[in-house]
């Protein structure tokens, strides 16, 4: 396992903002802005898997595309190998495109209908000029077989296969340019439960056999801990804990991290005390003040409203922090 400490990080996020206009009237003037990401930074060493896991809006799809340059970033830097994507062009934006790929979330609307296997899956292949277009089913067989599927299914459309099928074919089209970081966007919560554990399990043994780095996306905590070696806890649009899977799961520092294990079901065994929250998510376009999480929080206090806490050390593990004034306190 690699760390931040031990190693030169891969992919290092500084100071992200990801803002998207509020448009109102008939000029559609911009009167807001929804922060859907808001000075997010982290990084993730050569052949580590970053958990990022938060509830549903909290921004964590928009800074995977963000990191894609799929959209717009109002302010920061995201640095791969040392460079800023975010200010790359031509030659460097298109060698960065190469290294870094996207498994979707939907294995149904993520691949084209039109393309059969073949074609879906040597397109960056022939794109970057990674093997001569007379090769490209030789390169196809062998990126099937590694995503457990035959070479029967080359010349098939995506309707014909099943999700489970579809997100192996999905993973061998982000393996097709030979990455050095996946970004993996909610890439099993699809499929059925049997499936999902079969992908994950493939997930794993291309990350040993390839040496890859993860950005592992997921509401779901069970499959981060199977996965992550580190953790990253977001909640509208910024991070609230962070730290070695171990010690965010095992020992959660923040009240937002203990809410949300607090609401993973339990199979047998004694009962969890559950950590309900109070209200819901504020606007997202018209954050409270101070901690995001305050309106929310059963520990809240005044002085939590007064200012944004950073990330502060949260207990003996190395990197494990959390936003949070009140650390210790509860």
């Amino acid at each position: 396992m690699n760390s931040p400490e031990t190693a030169r990080a891969l992919l290092e996020v500084r100071d992200l903002r990801v803002w998207f206009p509020v448009r109102r009237g008939v000029f559609s003037r911009t009167t807001g802005h929804v922060r859907a990401v808001d000075g997010v930074s982290a990084e993730i060493a050569p052949g580590e898997t970053l958990g990022l896991v938060g509830e549903s809006g909290c921004g964590k799809s928009t800074l995977a595309r963000a990191v894609m340059r799929l959209d717009h970033a109002k302010s920061g830097a995201v640095l791969f190998r040392g460079e800023n994507l975010l200010e790359a062009g031509g030659e460097a934006l298109r060698l960065a495109r190469r290294n870094i790929q996207m498994i979707f979330q939907d294995p149904f609307s993520s691949l084209n209908p039109r393309l059969t296997v073949l074609d879906a899956i040597t397109e960056g292949i022939v794109e970057h000029g990674l093997a001569p277009a007379s090769d490209r089913e030789i390169a196809a067989v062998s990126l099937l077989e590694d995503v457990g599927l035959s070479r029967d299914a080359l010349h098939r459309y995506p309707h014909e296969f099943s999700g489970g099928q579809r997100q192996r074919i999905g993973i061998a089209r982000a393996l097709s340019t030979r990455p050095a970081l996946v970004v993996c966007d909610e890439a099993v919560s699809a499929l059925d439960v049997s499936v999902q554990a079969q992908v994950l399990n493939l997930l794993a043994d291309l990350r040993s056999e390839h040496n890859l780095s993860y950005l592992f996306i997921s509401h779901d905590i069970g499959v981060v801990r199977h996965m992550a070696d580190r953790v990253a806890v977001m909640y509208m649009g910024r991070l609230m804990e962070t730290g070695p899977t171990d010690a965010v799961l095992g020992a959660p520092a923040h009240p937002y991290t203990r809410a949300l294990l607090s609401a993973v079901p339990l199979a047998g065994g004694p009962r969890r005390k559950r950590a309900p929250l109070a209200g819901s998510v504020p606007s997202i376009s018209d954050p409270p003040a101070g901690c995001l999480f305050h309106t929310r929080c059963p520990h809240a206090r005044p002085e939590c409203r007064a200012a944004v806490p950073p990330l502060t050390a949260a207990g003996p593990a190395p990197g494990h922090s959390a936003a949070c004034i009140r650390l210790g306190c509860f």
